[in-house]
């Protein structure tokens, strides 16, 4: 079996329902006020932290590091 990320979940049929219709409803929103939307990477490479916060922060030393 393999193990998902730290941090992460899955999201099942039954739930994915209720997240769709909050999406969909913030979308309504976000248009009604001209927000665009931005979809970002859901990881990032450990380099970004370590120049944004520093290499020796818990956020580089503590995080998990995926190879890609």
């Amino acid at each position: 079996m393999i193990n998902i990320p730290r941090g992460t979940q899955d999201i099942l049929p039954e739930e994915t329902k209720k997240w769709r219709y909050i999406e969909t409803k913030l979308d309504e929103l976000m248009e009604f006020y001209n927000y665009q939307e931005i979809r970002t990477p859901i990881f990032e490479s450990t380099e970004l932290f370590a120049r944004g916060v520093g290499g020796s922060t818990d956020v580089v030393s503590k995080g998990n590091v995926y190879l890609y």
